[in-house]
């Protein structure tokens, strides 16, 4: 696994934090390269907790639970590079648009964040520079390293969003590129015929709400698709590995069949 090196002087990040992204198999050249945007629950150290109370960053307002988890296995069992993000969505998403209100929530459903209130545009912009911007700087050059087939993001989402019942099991997100959701929806659903799919559930992409699809997807015109599991499948040792070996059979499928 390799990580960013800091240069610290004036920044946000100090040298006792975890550097802005991780990479597992960065090397390979495989033709699948996953991203996973949400992995992490860190704060830099200068942010303090963001005011929250104990057991908050727990919760799925922090981080896509299991999502990290289970693209390690998915990564590890197919030898595929791996990006993951190792800061808690709530300090800056890194599926978001820097424009994008949603980018730096002071809400997110329901909780309060008090870090993220009243910040100066120099305090955003600089999680955007020392976070969102290496972060996706190093999954360019993964992709662009090897000639790529595929590119997927794993998610996680909650059953439950503001009251909004979410019953479905796993959900393909895309735009442009409707193919290869469409062939990896078919390809689990043969393998586990009881699953509830849903296609651009539990949310649809637009360009402030999502930066995988349009900007590592749609600019390469590279087959890519962004995975949403539900995080009660992702909650004990189990089920990660059970839903890993769904999804890299899954992958296997397609992958012969992109052109």
């Amino acid at each position: 696994m390799q990580s960013a090196v800091l240069d610290t002087a004036g920044s946000l990040l100090g040298v006792a934090d975890p550097a802005p992204f991780e990479v597992v198999n960065g090397e390979s050249a495989e033709e699948l390269v996953l991203v996973c945007e949400h992995a992490g629950q860190e704060i830099p150290a200068a942010l303090g907790d963001l005011g929250l109370a104990p057991g908050k960053m727990d919760l799925h307002i922090a981080y896509d639970i299991g999502a990290g988890a289970v693209s390690l296995r998915i990564a590890e069992r197919l030898g595929v590079p791996l990006l993951l993000q190792p800061y808690s969505r709530l300090v800056v998403d890194c599926n978001r648009p820097v424009r994008s209100h949603e980018a730096i929530l002071e809400v997110s459903d329901g909780v309060e964040i008090p870090g993220n209130m009243d910040l100066t545009s120099t305090e955003r912009q600089q999680r955007f520079d020392e976070i969102f911007e290496p972060f996706h700087e190093a999954v360019t050059n993964v992709i662009d390293r090897h000639p790529r087939r595929l590119v997927i993001a794993v998610h996680s989402f909650t059953p439950e969003l503001a009251g909004d019942k979410r019953p479905w099991d796993i959900g393909f997100v895309f735009r442009k590129d409707t193919m290869t959701s469409q062939k990896l929806a078919a390809s689990i659903g043969e393998l586990e015929p009881g699953l509830m799919i849903g296609m651009n559930e539990p949310y649809t992409v637009g360009e402030l709400t999502d930066w995988f699809v349009p900007h590592h997807g749609e600019r390469r015109a590279i087959a890519h698709s962004l995975i949403e599991i539900r995080n009660d499948h992702l909650d004990t040792d189990k089920k990660l590995d059970r839903w890993a070996d769904l999804l890299c059979r899954t992958i296997e499928n397609v992958l012969g069949d992109i052109g």
